[in-house]
């Protein structure tokens, strides 16, 4: 299948009577049903004049009529522009604006961001929850759909933007068809599978292999009307068992140091025990088995990406045994390129190149072996909307796609994500010095929220913003007295991580950041920013 016009009639004929998805302890759907709300958005949206072509935001947090939206939409021939919550009411505004919708799908709490201008350019505004209008231009001439072409443009996502303003990544049928060959290659789903869905769906990760896949292949999909927390997910897991998951390093990295890490240090016996390697990799099987339970019993597949994951976590999960792999890809190749099945994961590496997926080292450094990451895959983007110069930045001259990584391959063809290229310093000996693999190792630690590594002067500086209520647990016989204490405390930071990192990545100073960091929509730091706030204080 090329399109996903294709794709969804397939589903359809092929799984009528199966549960297609739900709300957690609510309102669930089978295809067939999901088909007869499909077909009654089109109704609405060619009825306010859309034709094949024609862009519609869908700016809505996770919920059974989010696909459904997205197939309405995409299966008439125009165009779907999913925007990630986590924006601000003001981007909201600029990415309707830039990306030229004519409708917009939108649910209750993100409605009130959006300016009435905004509004009132639509067509029509389709509210999610109910699939009723909430506004619609008087006097349109009815519209029109047609079946859409493998290389026309199905959606266009704009990028959280970590070190620029977001970009709108254009994706065809094709691009998103691909990942599903791709995604069955790596690890086969069956109809009996049920995915609990906990990531934003217009995030392209989610979306693809959280979403289109299971559609494609007759799984269910359940998601929560509430945020992924451990009050949240624990009952749901217990109740659902799901067998598939997606997430993000940041959920099994907090399940990891609040539970595990947490008990296995809270005294000096536990400490003493877990200092020994052969007895923490006992403690960390007895952890996984409850761990399993925890999951509901029947996990088969427990997916991460997004972000680079801590050593130390990822060696929990391997004691553990528990069913985990890592993937790696960007929003501009919808997304994957490299991933593996839990029977074949290897510390730290992403797996190999995904099912007709090509990569390469360019720019090569002799020594370590590391280079810019290229690739050459079926679901690399059309480009960026309304952007030729972007657009041609990021391609080689052969036409390979710059992902902007630095990695490496071991003998196999297994790939390490070493980290961002715009990030990397370089060290007094030309050493490549990853901020990534630093801040990996200041957020293991359970008194550390989060951590951004900055270059000042020739030395690297963490800025690190504490979680008090650990610093006191762990410090209780300082708790009175924490402040004056803090000097020591970032000594300690600096003695383990310089101890965990090579030595032209040891840190010089630990900062205190009083505040949170200011986050994209996908929960990254805003690096850019802090890089330029030290800049400007040095000068």
């Amino acid at each position: 299948m090329e399109t996903l016009f294709e794709l969804y009639n397939n589903s359809i004929a092929s799984f009528a009577d199966r549960r297609a998805n739900a709300m957690f302890e609510r309102e669930s759907s089978t295809f067939a049903e999901f088909d007869r709300k499909v077909k009654h958005v089109q109704e609405m949206l060619v009825g306010a004049g859309l034709v094949p072509g024609d862009k519609v935001a869908l700016l809505s947090n996770n919920m059974p009529n989010w696909p459904v939206c997205y197939f309405a939409v995409v299966t008439a021939g125009m165009i779907v522009v999913p925007i990630l919550p986590g924006f601000s009411g003001e981007e909201f505004d600029m990415i309707i604006a830039h990306c030229e919708s004519k409708a917009l799908l939108v649910s209750d709490k993100l409605y009130t961001k959006l300016s009435r201008e905004t509004i009132e350019r639509q067509n029509i505004v389709i509210r999610t929850k109910n699939l009723g209008i909430i506004h619609q231009q008087e006097n349109l001439t009815p519209g029109s759909m047609c079946e859409p072409k493998p290389d026309d443009t199905a959606a266009i996502i704009y990028t959280s933007g970590t070190t620029s303003k977001p970009k709108g990544v254009m994706l065809s049928h094709r691009n998103l068809c691909a990942q599903i060959d791709m995604a069955y290659d790596i690890f086969p789903i069956n109809p009996d599978d049920v995915f609990l869905s906990i990531l934003p769906l217009s995030h392209t990760y989610e979306c693809s292999i959280g979403m289109l896949y299971p559609f494609a292949k007759g799984a269910s999909v359940v998601y929560l009307d509430r945020p992924p927390t451990a009050s949240t997910l624990i009952p749901a897991m217990r109740e659902l068992r799901p067998t598939i998951m997606l997430s993000v390093p940041l959920i099994i990295e907090k399940i990891f140091k609040t539970q595990v890490v947490a008990q296995f240090t809270s005294n000096g016996f536990w400490r003493m025990l877990y200092r020994n390697g052969f007895l923490r990799k006992r403690l960390h099987r007895i952890a996984g088995k409850r761990l399993e339970k925890v999951f509901g019993g029947r996990m088969r597949f427990f997916g991460i990406g997004g972000a680079k994951l801590d050593a130390d976590t990822e060696q929990f999960l391997l004691d553990a045994r528990f069913p985990y792999a890592i993937g790696y890809g960007l929003t501009e190749t919808a997304p994957l390129l490299a991933g593996a099945a839990p029977s074949m994961v290897r510390l730290q590496s992403t797996g190999p190149a995904m099912l007709g997926v090509k990569l390469r080292l360019d720019n090569v450094n002799p020594e370590t072996g590391e280079g810019e990451i290229v690739a050459l895959s079926p679901s690399t983007m059309k480009g960026y909307f309304k952007n030729p110069e972007a657009t041609a930045a990021a391609f080689t001259s052969d036409g390979w796609f710059r992902t902007g990584d630095l990695g490496a391959f071991d003998q196999d063809g297994y790939l390490y994500i070493k980290g961002r290229l715009g990030n990397m310093f370089v060290g007094p000996s030309g050493e490549n010095i990853y901020p990534e693999e630093i801040e990996s190792v200041l957020n293991s630690l359970v008194y550390v929220s989060d951590s951004i590594v900055t270059e000042e002067k020739g030395k690297l500086v963490a800025l690190v913003r504490f979680n008090y209520d650990e610093l006191e647990r762990r410090y209780y016989d300082l708790r009175d007295n924490l402040a004056a204490k803090m000097e020591e405390i970032k000594a300690d930071v600096i003695r383990y991580v310089n101890s965990k990192v090579s030595s032209f990545s040891r840190i010089s100073h630990v900062v205190e950041h009083p505040e949170d960091f200011e986050k994209t929509p996908t929960q990254k730091i805003k690096r850019f920013l802090y890089t330029k706030k030290r800049d400007a204080t040095q000068h």
